[in-house]
């Protein structure tokens, strides 16, 4: 899952918790200390993991007691290396209800977010880094 949070509470006794999310929800996760010391580098630096651990569910809420850990960072940062536009193979779902023309993808950054009041304007998101 892509990591959206990490916390170490001083009053966790070492203990570090990070909040996941993939295309099934958000899960946190349960880091003991021997594993922290271990894969230290990897636990701070990763922007997705891989997680082989032990689940427990109260409700909705998603604990993972983690004993194995993955990088996934770089098959991450493998999805916008892609050569040449993608194919428009489908066309937008609310054309045929609104009738509004799909936006034009040149000069529009990866990041930016089309909004069809604004005549073809976009929105920049600034990312959030809380290292």
């Amino acid at each position: 899952g892509l990591v959206l949070v990490r916390q170490k509470p001083g009053s966790a006794k070492g203990v570090m918790f990070i909040t996941i999310e993939d295309e099934t929800g958000v899960a946190n996760l349960v880091i003991w200390p021997s594993l922290y010391e271990r894969q230290r580098r990897l636990i701070l630096s990763a922007t997705m993991l891989s997680v082989v651990g032990t689940l427990q569910r109260e409700g909705e809420v998603v604990h993972i007691i983690v004993r194995v850990l993955g990088d996934l960072s770089a098959d991450l940062a493998a999805l916008g290396e892609h050569e040449g536009a993608f194919p428009d193979r489908m066309a937008r779902a609310d054309e045929f209800r609104h009738g509004d023309p799909p936006p034009d993808p040149r000069g529009m950054a990866p990041r930016d977010i089309y909004i069809p009041d604004y005549k073809n304007r976009s929105l920049k998101v600034r990312t959030r880094d809380f290292r």
